[in-house]
């Protein structure tokens, strides 16, 4: 775990905790799970003789008579008998109670969150686009419903130098052929044309890496099953940006006038067709 994620640890651990992933999620509350009736089997052991028919001594016995009193189990066997072990018992049902209403709270948070499937390519491409060169980044909902009033919104950031010669990172929108879906549901290719107002007009893949740019790829819209607004996002560095390439054809129409999309090439490129063969070629399906 990095500097800023023990700081994101501190500082907000419910957002830690929500943005886990679930095995670290099931992880850490087994951790504590166990460190905390380990701690009070600790105190039973050194009550000695607190517990009615355990053995004496037995970090065992008090450990699982903890598990018991937490989980508000109460098998009957084993029994706190001094005054101690009873105020113990009184504050790790307490602790027990708690620690569920916690869990329950997270469980339910995690699952009710809406999430995006939203899936985009694993680079941004540079080519011929209806005679242009183009920025063109794909996006795709891999879940088999609709994201309603999708708005696709793309930046480049870029490292520029200002008049008093302080380098700053600088963020530029680049305008969209199409930046609004009323109902995204298969694939969506992004694109800027690049002319000579575009910030990208004459770029290189050299220039690219020299301004250290970054292209910034955010997508917002209503989940049409959840009713809730969902976002994703993905950014893509010099290295990840082709130039002269194309996305590879990833629809097909089914024999019932459907498409459908094939996943297998949906991160494949091809290189970019000349102008001449952009006008003799089919216009490609696209929702």
């Amino acid at each position: 775990m990095h500097y800023a994620s023990k700081r994101r640890f501190v500082s907000d651990l419910y957002l830690f905790l929500l943005q886990a992933s679930w095995p670290n999620l099931v992880s850490i509350f087994g951790l504590l799970y166990i460190v905390a009736n380990a701690a009070f089997a600790l105190a039973y052991v050194l009550d000695r003789g607190s517990i009615e028919n355990a053995r004496p001594g037995s970090f065992e016995d008090a450990f699982f008579f903890s598990v018991q009193t937490m989980a508000t189990i109460g098998f009957g066997k084993l029994v706190p008998q001094t005054a101690l072990a009873n105020c113990l018992v009184t504050i790790e049902s307490l602790v027990g109670l708690l620690g569920l209403a916690i869990v329950t709270g997270l469980v339910f948070a995690k699952f009710s969150r809406p999430t995006a499937r939203v899936i985009f390519s694993r680079v941004a491409v540079i080519g011929q686009w209806e005679g242009m060169r183009s920025l063109m980044v794909r996006t795709a909902n891999e879940r088999d419903n609709r994201i309603l009033e999708a708005h696709i919104h793309l930046v480049l950031i870029r490292t520029e130098t200002t008049a008093e010669n302080v380098l700053v990172r600088r963020v530029h929108d680049l305008p969209l052929v199409r930046n609004s879906n009323p109902s995204f549901g298969l694939s969506w290719t992004a694109i800027h044309p690049i002319n000579e107002g575009s910030p990208l007009f004459g770029t290189t893949a050299e220039r690219l890496a020299t301004n250290e740019d970054e292209i910034v790829v955010s997508l917002t819209g209503l989940d049409e099953t959840y009713s809730q607004t969902i976002h994703a996002r993905r950014s893509y560095r010099a290295s990840e940006i082709l130039c002269g390439v194309r996305f590879a054809d990833i629809l097909t129409r089914l024999p019932d006038g459907r498409m459908q999309i094939d996943y297998q090439h949906f991160h494949d490129v091809v290189p970019a067709p000349s102008e001449d063969q952009l006008d003799q070629r089919e216009p490609r399906a696209e929702n």
